[in-house]
This record gives structure tokens, C-alpha cells and sequence, in this order.
């Protein structure tokens, strides 16, 4: 990465520990950090001043929100470059559009006001689903916050799209000093066979562990002094990797949208993971 990482922020407990993990993903890689926080506060209020040097009340609470994050990355670091920026916009669209000249859109795995239930906030997930950047949810246990990624985790499947996924994932294992364990699941319904031939299983096997090695071959080629693990399992991809989350320190995945009715969406896996891995989610765009 060398565009500036970008970081949404509202306030709440998950955007101040995205906020962290991006300050201390900004400093490992030597860029600089944008700190934004977009939000409509101009539809719910009038024009009239409510408090504050004359300006709304919802302007005021955005100037700070904004201020006190850009505070708290300065008081983090001193070798990174930190600005900020408010915007009477759509949180989700915004980012969205910011992220497109990013290296990567860093967001909390749940926003301000956002119900309990939700595993992932809507902003989250709707930045994942569209943004033409890498999107880092970060979630999972608090020391995933200071950036010491010393374990990172890559789901791959078809082996042509994890080729940018592959990258990401070595470059980050690369300034980490960090291994990369390469995930992939199969299945062969077949097994379900009464008297299930070995030798069917045994070649399910060595096509699994080809695509690995196809998924990843550029990647090593690029970093080849970073240690690879491979993980080919035979099961679902998603419990594969959610598996995976508990001993990582980041998980790395391909973008697998398609369009709905309502729009781009995430596939199952995607959302499986960014609703309940053990640690931060990169969703990498697919070329």
C-alpha cells in the first residue's frame, strides 16, 4: 500500500479501536491517516443554530467527534501524518467514495447507535460490499487493536481472484514480519456414499492443495522470505476460516459480491466471516 489508509469514526467504542488498529497499520507501513467522520445530521435539524458559535448542535458533536479521534491517533504516534474531516453525508457512501483513493477504508465491526443484536453494523457492511479499496473490519479480542500482526490467515478459493487477495495478505505479512496460513475448504458430496473409494477422496486432496499453490505462486514469487503455512481442509469454507480466526491476527479474504435485489451484496462466506471471526476481516477486492 501507498495511499493514505482511511478510518471512519462516530464516536463509539468499536470506531476508537478501528482507529487504533489504523494508526498502528498507518505507522508499520509509513503512511499517512484520514481520519473522517460523515454523518446526516442536517436532515434532523433545521437551519436555526442550537448551540455553539452559531452553528447546529449536530455540527458541533460531528467537529468533535472528529477532533477528539484525531487527538487520540496524535497522542498513539508521533511518526504519522494524521488529518481529519467532517462531512454532512452518508457514512457508508461516503467512505465508499473516499476509499477509492485509499490503500484501505479501516472501520469498527459495529457503528454508533447500531442495535446489540447486530454482529456487523450496516455501515460495515455496506462499505465491504461496495468499496473498490480493501475494507479492514476490525473485531475480536482487544489486543487485535495495536496492529502486532504476528499470524495473518488468507481464504482462497478460485485461484485467479485470490490472486490480489494473495498479495495483500503477503505485503502485510511482509511488513508485519508475520506467516501467512493458506486456507481452503472442499467438499465432495459423494462422501455421503456408503463404501466412499479412498482414492476419490486422495484426489479431491491433491486438486485442493494444486489451487493453493496456483492461488498463491505469484505472491511467493513477490515475498519470497515470508514463511507460508498451507491449511486445505475438507469441510465448508466458512467454518474453515472462522476456525482459522481464533489463533490470527487478521484474516484475509476476496470480495465475493453479487447483485440482489437491494444491490451489490457480500456471499455467505463473507458475511460469515465479518460477522463472527475472532479477529479483524480485510475484504480484498477481486481484480
Amino acid at each position: 500500500m501507498d495511499k493514505p489508509l482511511i478510518v471512519g469514526v462516530d464516536g463509539s467504542n468499536p470506531s476508537l479501536r478501528a482507529l487504533d488498529w489504523a494508526v498502528s497499520e498507518a505507522a508499520a507501513h509509513g503512511l499517512p491517516l484520514h481520519v473522517v467522520h460523515a454523518s446526516r445530521w442536517e436532515r434532523y435539524e433545521g437551519h436555526e443554530p442550537s448551540f455553539g458559535l452559531n452553528r447546529p448542535s449536530g455540527q458541533v458533536l460531528s467537529d468533535h467527534i472528529a477532533a477528539s479521534a484525531v487527538e487520540r491517533a496524535l497522542r498513539r504516534t508521533v511518526s504519522v501524518k494524521v488529518t481529519g474531516e467532517v462531512l454532512s453525508e452518508d457514512p457508508a457512501l461516503a467512505l465508499v467514495r473516499l476509499g477509492s483513493e485509499a490503500g484501505a477504508v479501516v472501520v469498527g465491526n459495529r457503528g454508533r447507535g447500531e442495535l446489540a443484536e447486530l454482529l456487523l453494523g450496516s455501515v460495515g457492511l455496506s462499505v465491504a460490499a461496495h468499496a473498490t479499496s480493501p475494507v479492514i473490519v476490525v473485531r475480536g479480542h482487544e489486543n487485535n487493536v495495536y496492529g502486532e500482526l504476528r499470524a495473518i490467515v488468507l481464504g482462497v478459493d478460485d485461484p485467479q481472484e485470490a490472486v490480489p487477495t494473495a498479495h495483500f495478505a503477503f505485503r502485510e505479512a511482509r511488513t508485519h514480519s508475520a506467516s501467512v496460513t493458506v486456507v481452503h475448504a472442499w467438499r465432495c458430496p459423494a462422501r455421503e456414499v456408503p463404501d466412499f473409494p479412498a482414492r476419490i477422496h486422495d484426489d479431491h486432496q491433491r486438486r485442493a492443495e494444486a489451487l493453493v499453490e496456483e492461488a498463491v505462486r505469484e505472491a511467493m514469487a513477490a515475498h519470497p522470505d515470508v514463511t507460508v503455512r498451507r491449511g486445505v481442509v475438507e469441510g465448508h469454507a466458512r467454518t474453515a476460516l472462522l476456525d482459522a480466526s481464533r489463533t490470527a491476527d487478521l484474516l484475509v479474504v476476496g470480495a465475493r459480491r453479487r447483485q440482489g435485489r437491494i444491490g451489490m451484496q457480500l456471499g455467505p462466506v463473507n458475511h460469515a466471516v465479518l460477522h463472527h471471526a475472532a479477529c479483524p476481516v480485510a475484504v480484498v477486492p477481486h481484480a
